[in-house]
């Protein structure tokens, strides 16, 4: 994103060029520091038409209340066929894939969440409280001797990846790179364009031959029970299957993978908040809110499209226009928080909308929650003595505006 327009610049004016070397929304900025580039455009005003590197234009909430009011709006779409004809250029999906929640409005939201929200009731999470635990303490005894290793690569990312697959029934020998076809969607390589459709063919094979054998030989697990309801009751069409399981397993554990990152760095470039939580481990659950609040795994929630012209912070949003909500800005808000860039575990208040808010909340934030807290605990434990092995600002972040997440995470212990 290059240019904005002042808030109440008409709706349907272009945008106004501005001043090189000004831009509060430069690209890579927004990837090194989205909290002071959004911050920049909350502070300027609530609500901003930008033009993003693609050309196409679109519009920055800012604020807590806008854009928790605008995450639960019906007014604002998921469904991209409500986006103007040529205003969105999002990424491609084949309808295999493109059939999932993140593209659905109700009533087919709300048939298909209430099928797959089975699998994250507080009852349910809570019994996989333990098998967690154990598969955290394997992860970290295997790195335990050596005394150093990538957090990322060696705890943050294989943790949750397990999680899933055992919650969906995808047996140790079937797994295969869901982290590289992730990579390839959410932040692409620029000198391998061709990585995104490669990574969604692969994806399209592996889940087919998947389905196929829990059609064949059902289990007792998630998958499985989602076959059931589309193959007893046509509750969900083929491509829906297909979708709701690369959705389960994308979202299911990419946000994790970020939160734990993000969760570890914060802890370990506040020393006195660290030092707090070692004193007081049961304090965990709650230190995970202020985490997520102070730096979540996405700047932006996913976009949004009004079905009529709509007033947001007081300025009108045409119909089919895009619509990106900064959970980024809101959470460090100063009208919401005091302080808000202040890590502060002992914090009261965390009403963050850093997993969400409204019919689209993060499905999986149950799991996530308990997968971050046993995360830390375990890694508190288990890790006497860590701490970074790199120079904060030398560390790499995930070329990608709509992910907050690091590449790696080295430390020593």
């Amino acid at each position: 994103m290059a240019t904005s327009t002042p808030p109440n610049a008409a709706p349907n004016a272009a945008p106004d060029a501005t001043p090189p070397g000004r831009s509060p929304v430069d690209p890579a900025e927004l990837i090194a520091d989205p909290y002071g580039a959004y911050g920049r455009l909350r502070e300027a005003g609530p609500v901003h038409r930008v033009t993003g590197t693609d050309g196409r234009p679109a519009w920055v909430v800012t604020r807590y209340e806008d854009v928790r009011q605008a995450l639960g709006d019906p007014l604002l779409s998921l469904d991209k066929r409500n986006a103007l004809p040529g205003n969105y250029s999002g990424f491609a999906l084949p309808p295999a894939l493109d059939a999932n929640l993140l593209n659905m409005d109700p009533p087919d939201h709300t048939r298909i969440r209430r099928l797959v929200s089975q699998a994250f009731t507080p009852r349910r999470v809570a019994d996989l409280r333990e098998p967690v635990r154990r598969t955290a303490a394997e992860l970290l005894d295997a790195v335990a001797p050596d005394g150093r290793a990538d957090l990322i690569a060696a705890y943050a990312a294989p943790l949750p990846i397990r999680v899933i697959c055992d919650l969906l029934g995808v047996a140790p020998g079937d797994r295969r790179d869901f982290r590289g076809w992730t990579d390839a969607l959410v932040a692409p390589d620029p000198q391998r364009p061709s990585a995104a459709k490669e990574a969604v063919g692969a994806m399209l094979a592996y889940f087919g031959q998947l389905i196929a054998r829990k059609r064949a030989h059902p289990e007792d697990d998630l998958l499985s029970a989602m076959i059931a309801a589309r193959d007893d009751g046509d509750r969900l069409s083929e491509d829906e299957l297909m979708s709701l399981t690369f959705l389960v397993l994308f979202a299911g554990y990419e946000n994790t993978v970020q939160l734990i990152g993000n969760a570890v760095l914060a802890l370990l470039t506040h020393p006195g908040q660290l030092a707090a939580l070692r004193a007081e481990p049961g304090r965990t659950a709650a230190a995970v809110e202020e985490l997520t609040r102070w730096d979540g795994p996405a700047p932006l929630a996913i976009r949004r499209f009004p079905l009529e012209d709509v007033t947001i912070g007081g300025v009108t949003v045409p119909a089919g226009e895009t619509v990106l909500l900064s959970l980024a800005a809101a959470n460090r808000d100063p009208a919401r928080f005091p302080e808000p860039d202040r890590l502060d575990l002992g914090r009261s208040d965390t009403a963050h909308l850093g997993l969400g808010h409204g019919i689209h909340y993060c499905l999986g934030a149950p799991l996530a929650r308990l997968e971050t807290e046993i995360a830390l605990d375990e890694l508190l434990t288990r890790l006497p003595g860590l701490a970074l092995d790199a120079d904060p600002a030398e560390l790499r972040w995930r070329a990608s505006m709509r992910t907050r997440g690091l590449i790696a995470l080295p430390v020593r212990f």
